[in-house]
């Protein structure tokens, strides 16, 4: 009885914690936020409804759930500190407690916070993200500018286009050509200097182009100034901002992965890693509650301070590992699945280490 009662004695003191230094940190972010964003609110003039319930609803929700794990470490280390400082720890180890037994709430505290960041992740963040990235892009961002160059796009099976760039601005794509291939014969290509979408009749319009039919050994061939016609792909296709996809639940996410890839969208590395990320960045969680018990479970010379040193710069290292990973999975071939779970797996064996270290 005495067990359970300590039990919900060290999760309430860890919920506690956690969630006050997260209100914390999320009402000194909204200040500096306000601060930095004041002149875009006063010259475009977005209403205190829009900017509330809008952009400030979406922001929350994003950040509290962005700094989960450097605060979990950090609730973890501040409050098992003071308790180790205040003697506790020894009188709950001198009462046949032992080490292992007293991480159990640790890690119950952290089933919770971890569940309901992935489930905050994969469904709330996403439908609040809508509404942030929807008010920035009216109130807040320039205009979006297009900045990949040589774009290829699978139509259907044996069907391709090309550009050579694309003016997002003008509507506008330049050195395009349109092919048609079966059984490794070309069977129809058109090729022009300049694709410009027509947003009156919702169809692409041809600058100097040329088109072939070729059917065995005949060959149609016509050229001309300009051609208006329809394409399966819209200008809004080259329009859309990468953190777009933070605004897709998970299965729309992974369905929007898919069609990409068949369409033979060169860039989808960034969609793999943060659809992999809404998954690991909970469980460091689990992982970081047991580096941080480890820690701070024992009394060091310096205290409570010296142990909230060591908690935060093992946090920022993490992160700074995380964000190392990932680019290394955007700009390369390196695997997106396993450059977002490189680093649980390193602060994992980081943390079997610290717990056998601490345990004996």
């Amino acid at each position: 009885m005495k067990i359970k009662i300590l039990d919900f004695y060290i999760i309430r003191k860890f919920l506690n914690t956690f969630f006050f230094s997260i209100l914390l940190i999320i009402s000194i972010a909204i200040v500096f936020d306000i601060s930095e964003k004041i002149d875009d609110f006063l010259d475009k003039k977005p209403t205190l409804f829009q900017i509330i319930f809008d952009y400030y609803a979406g922001f929350i929700p994003y950040f509290a759930n962005l700094f989960s794990p450097l605060f979990v470490f950090i609730s973890v280390i501040y409050f098992t500190s003071r308790l180790s400082a205040q003697t506790e720890i020894i009188a709950m180890y001198a009462s046949g407690i032992s080490f292992r037994r007293l991480l159990v709430p640790y890690l119950v505290g952290a089933g919770v916070i971890a569940a309901l960041s992935l489930y905050m992740n994969h469904s709330v963040i996403p439908m609040a993200n809508a509404k942030r990235l929807s008010f920035e892009e009216k109130f807040i961002r320039n205009p979006f500018v297009y900045k990949y160059r040589n774009i290829h796009r699978m139509m259907a099976p044996g069907e391709y286009i090309y550009f050579e760039s694309f003016a997002s601005r003008e509507n506008a794509g330049y050195r395009f050509s349109h092919e048609i291939i079966s059984d490794n014969q070309l069977l129809y290509k058109m090729t022009a200097d300049r694709c410009v979408w027509d947003s009156v009749n919702n169809q692409w319009r041809l600058e100097n182009y040329f088109e072939r039919r070729i059917n065995g050994l005949n060959e149609f061939v016509r050229q001309g100034t300009t051609l208006d016609t329809t394409y399966a792909f819209h200008a809004d296709d080259f329009r859309k901002r990468e953190s777009n996809i933070e605004t897709m639940t998970t299965p729309v996410l992974k369905k929007f992965i898919r069609s990409e890839q068949e369409r033979g969208v060169e860039f989808t590395s960034y969609m793999e890693v943060e659809q992999y990320r809404r998954t690991s960045f909970p469980f460091a969680t689990f992982i970081l509650t047991v580096i941080g018990f480890s820690v701070s479970s024992r009394k060091i010379r310096g205290g409570t301070g010296m142990q909230l040193g060591i908690g935060i710069l093992l946090s920022f290292t993490y992160i700074m590992f995380m964000q190392i990973s990932t680019t290394f999975a955007i700009k390369s071939n390196f695997s997106p699945l396993l450059s977002v779970w490189i680093p649980n797996i390193a602060f994992a064996v980081i943390a079997i280490v610290l717990y056998r270290r601490s345990s004996t």
